[in-house]
């Protein structure tokens, strides 16, 4: 596929999500621990849940779920930008934490919730305004009763690497 294609199929999956998801607002604890994970995310993506506050403040949404697995996608801009004339790394950081959380929480049943631990994150390229559309792919490494391990990569239309994360990610009860 070219990355004209690529862009072009970007481009109609940002489309049809922004189509679909309910103005940004946020989850009672109620909505949270009556669904699962996956439960959840197909409700934000259905528009059944508000849409994600962080994402519209730095301006990103989910395009792709399945289990294990959560995608955000994002076109960094001058509005994300350092003193030093790229990207601010927290604008990838932003991305791939919500990616590989995401994929985590995307595998824990009802009742069940996550904090994130720890965030390694390695910077591979600078992102500038001309680096177009980036997406951040996150999956499931490994889930136990306690603890959730994910990895996130942050690719260009090109399949460039721009940034690697992974997480780990305490797993607990919901309190009521």
């Amino acid at each position: 596929m070219s990355v004209e294609d690529v862009l072009a199929q970007w481009q109609a999956d940002e489309e049809r999500v922004r189509a679909q998801l309910a103005p940004v607002g946020l989850i009672t604890r109620d909505q949270l621990r009556a669904r699962s994970g996956a439960e959840f995310f197909d409700d934000i993506l259905s528009g059944k849940l508000p849409g994600i506050p962080i994402g519209n403040l730095v301006g990103f949404l989910p395009v792709a779920f399945e289990v294990g697995r959560v995608v955000f996608q994002g076109t960094p801009g001058p509005e994300h930008y350092n003193p030093l004339g790229t990207v601010h790394g927290g604008y990838a950081a932003t991305l791939l934490d919500s990616c590989v959380g995401c994929a985590v929480h995307s595998m824990l049943p009802a009742g069940k919730g996550y904090t994130t631990l720890e965030l390694k994150v390695n910077y591979v390229r600078p992102l500038t305004s001309n680096t177009g559309p980036v997406r951040a792919e996150g999956n499931v490494v490994s889930l136990t009763n306690q603890i959730g391990i994910a990895e996130g990569r942050l690719t260009d239309a090109q399949g460039k690497l721009y940034a690697y994360a992974t997480t780990t990610c305490l797993l607990f009860p919901l309190p009521a």
